[in-house]
């Protein structure tokens, strides 16, 4: 019996992982019979699901069953959950469970607990633009699996580059391996800057040149980004997490807060010795300054949900949000 739930909204990382539990497991002769992918959009879908993985596979082989985005684990209705509670330890040894959601699973729900004992969960967020030393080891682990070698300079110059979309990490250091062909050495970051977009067209860099009031370059980055199909949604989310962090650090120093460790948990950062340099950050810009720019970018958000231009609208706020942080 295997039984795997994958959630987060890293879907291109989710989709390799899933892949790759395929080909673990189905035979290519037999895939169209044994493998089955279940959307919430068919009647009964989780039932029907597990209806079929009780079902012996065709032939040479696993049988795969996938339950794409289910909501189980954050809802479960009554008789549902009585259906996996009689399913899930019954699975034949032959089947291949496979739930995934965007969702992180609600730990008070039953369906949760069940699927906490039976399931092999793993969790495929996105990791935050801001936490360098985790997209760095998100780069290294990459370039291993692509087989490209890469100088320290070059992992970080990739960091600033994609931040944490990894399905661009993907596609620029396949790029690079087909750069680098039969050479031995390790890729530099010369190279990586030749080849790859660089760090002045990221969200990231963004927030970073809105702090510096930096107007005109704010409008050219913004226009970079949206050419390169960026969601504005996702810039969005991206400026609100770094704004939201740096409120948070610039809010707990203000309070007399002296210990690390705890400014990092009230600001839901991971690495505690990242917070030095947070506060240095901080430290120099006015705490009134945050405070007004979530609204802005709530606005910003609720906005573009309700159609509004999305070069117009990133812009206009750039714009007030650039003259809100020249006053320091």
């Amino acid at each position: 019996m295997s039984i795997y739930l994958y959630w987060g909204e890293d879907d291109f990382a989710m989709s390799r992982a899933v892949a790759a539990l395929r080909d673990a497991h189905l035979d290519p002769s037999w895939i169209d019979f044994n493998y089955s992918k279940i959307t919430p959009e068919q009647p009964d879908a989780i039932t029907q699901g597990l209806n079929l993985a009780m079902t012996a596979p065709f032939g040479m082989g696993k049988r795969l069953v996938w339950l794409a985005d289910t909501t189980v684990c954050q809802r479960c209705p009554e008789d549902l959950l009585i259906e996996l509670e009689r399913t899930l330890p019954n699975l034949p040894e032959e089947t291949v469970l496979l739930l995934t959601t965007t969702s992180k699973p609600d730990g008070r729900l039953k369906s949760t607990k069940l699927l906490q004992k039976h399931a092999d969960i793993q969790e495929f967020s996105l990791i935050s633009p801001w936490n360098t030393d985790q997209l760095a080891q998100q780069v290294r682990r990459a370039a291993q699996d692509v087989g490209v070698k890469l100088t320290p300079a070059a992992v970080q110059l990739l960091v600033e580059s994609v931040g944490n979309q990894s399905r661009q990490l993907y596609t620029e250091l396949e790029k690079l391996k087909l750069f680098s062909g039969s050479k031995s050495g390790p890729i530099d970051e010369t190279i990586v800057s030749q080849l790859i977009t660089t760090s002045t067209q990221s969200s990231f860099e963004l927030a970073k040149v809105i702090i510096q009031s930096d107007t005109g370059k704010a409008l050219s980055l913004i226009g970079d980004l949206l050419r390169r199909n960026e969601p504005a949604l996702r810039i969005v989310s991206t400026l609100v997490t770094y704004f939201r962090t740096r409120l948070w650090v610039k809010l707990m120093l203000e309070a007399g807060e002296r210990d690390d460790r705890e400014i990092a948990r009230r600001a839901e950062v991971n690495n505690p010795k990242q917070i030095y340099f947070l506060k240095q950050e901080v430290k120099p810009i006015r705490l009134d300054a945050f405070l007004q720019t979530l609204p802005i970018l709530m606005e910003l958000e609720f906005s573009l949900k309700f159609g509004a231009d999305p070069l117009e609208a990133l812009q206009t706020r750039a714009i007030e949000l650039c003259q809100l942080y020249q006053k320091g």
